[in-house]
């Protein structure tokens, strides 16, 4: 029988909260819980991996119509994510669903919402979902959300509370990385040594790797930064932050132009609805109209 304090699930959780994806899956898969409440969580991180490997397609099929709430949660965001031209569609749904009453023990439907609410950028309907659960994962994405904001001062106030509850837990760690990152200067150094430790712990993934190269972007060291990027290509050559940093690292070390252009093509081709992509295209957009509109 298991024992009470052991987390049957700690090594799949990490995983995935650091971007592990298919150690996450293949310790998901080898894993049998004691409980049928454990193997639900199981199979909830399985499908959340896929969903971080962009394989869309299979989880949709994979989750049938009479699986837990949580799972045909995460069946909404994989239709949300694999089609843009759905997404009022999937909006819509989601809202109905929120509108009743709520299971708050339903963790996956309050990521899935706030996560769909932030590609939207409706960040208060984000925060507002967020809000009403104290499970450590809503409260560290409710950090993320506020420095998506652009709002450091309620990020800060956010992650004391996850120092509070847990202030070992990875996900308040990668939390006080991330903060530390929006407030820059000193604590570019601060951060760096976090997601070292997180990699000295665990392993180096795309997510950690990306982590470390925004901290030495901010700090000018192009070397330092160009060799983790590198390394997160090699473990993911489709990661769409590594072909960002990528193009920010291209444009200060005064690399030939056909560099950076060469990953934006790539992000075009593999992450049409990125928001970074979809901002360069409004900009063009933009900048065409008044091209004419100066020409006439």
């Amino acid at each position: 029988m298991a024992t009470p304090d052991i987390d049957e699930l700690f090594e799949v959780k990490n995983s995935f909260y650091i971007g592990n994806f298919q150690h996450c899956i293949n310790e998901a898969q080898k894993l049998q819980p004691s409980t049928p409440e454990l193997r639900l969580e199981r199979d909830v991180f399985l499908y959340r991996s896929l969903i971080g490997q962009r394989k869309y397609g299979v989880v949709q099929s994979e989750i049938k119509p009479s699986a837990p709430a949580p799972l045909q949660a995460l069946k909404l965001l994989a239709r949300y994510l694999q089609s843009p031209e759905n997404r009022s569609t999937v909006v819509s749904e989601l809202e109905s669903q929120l509108s009743g009453n709520v299971d708050l023990t339903n963790t996956a439907l309050l990521i899935v919402a706030a996560t769909i609410y932030c590609h939207e950028e409706n960040y208060e309907g984000a925060l507002r979902v967020l809000n009403q659960s104290d499970a450590l994962e809503c409260r560290a994405l409710m950090v993320q959300t506020y420095l998506k904001m652009e709002r450091p001062d309620a990020a800060r106030k956010e992650l004391k509370t996850l120092q509070e509850k847990d202030d070992d837990a990875t996900l308040t760690q990668m939390a006080q990385a991330w903060t530390h990152i929006a407030t820059g200067g000193e604590k570019l150094q601060d951060a760096y040594y976090i997601f070292q430790e997180l990699m000295d712990k665990n392993s180096s993934t795309p997510v950690l790797l990306n982590g470390q190269a925004v901290c030495f972007l901010g700090q000018a060291k192009h070397e330092e930064a160009e060799g983790a990027l590198q390394e997160a290509l090699d473990k993911d050559p489709n990661n769409p932050d590594t072909l960002i940093n990528l193009m920010v690292l291209a444009h200060h070390t005064d690399k030939p132009q056909e560099v950076a252009s060469r990953y934006l093509a790539q992000l075009r081709d593999d992450h049409k609805t990125h928001k970074f992509v979809e901002d360069i295209k409004m900009k063009e957009e933009e900048f065409n109209r008044l091209v004419k509109q100066y020409a006439s």
